[in-house]
């Protein structure tokens, strides 16, 4: 089987590299880039075609949902973000995932499951 190829968006180090740890833990994925803004993350992502992009919402000067307009069809998208949870009600009603920060591998688990059962 295939594993997951997951990009990373975060525009902080320290954010990406928990992430990138907390993924090493699944090997049914595997971390094929980073990027810490929108225009990187848009090469980047055209050029590697992943699979899932955890994506923080709220990037140095610029909104992780600027990214959206630039993606392909076919890459899942997993919002990671400081925001209070009743503020992520909109991207639950548009059926987008999310976890809140700092990420917490015990509900890490359940999304990468899910991932894996959804994309092979």
């Amino acid at each position: 089987m295939d594993r997951l190829k997951i990009f990373i968006v975060d525009d902080e180090r320290l954010a990406r590299d928990e992430l990138r740890f907390l993924l090493g833990h699944h090997p049914e994925a595997v971390v094929v880039g980073e990027a810490g803004g929108v225009k990187d993350a848009s090469e980047a992502i055209a050029q590697l075609h992943p699979d899932v992009i955890f994506l923080d919402l709220q990037l140095r000067g610029e909104s992780g949902l600027d990214l959206l307009a630039h993606l392909e069809d076919g890459s899942r998208v997993i919002f990671v973000t400081g925001f209070e949870e009743r503020a992520l009600k909109e991207l639950e009603s548009q059926h987008w995932d999310y976890l809140l920060k700092p990420v917490n591998p015990t509900r890490l688990r359940p999304v990468i499951q899910q991932l894996t059962r959804e994309m092979h």
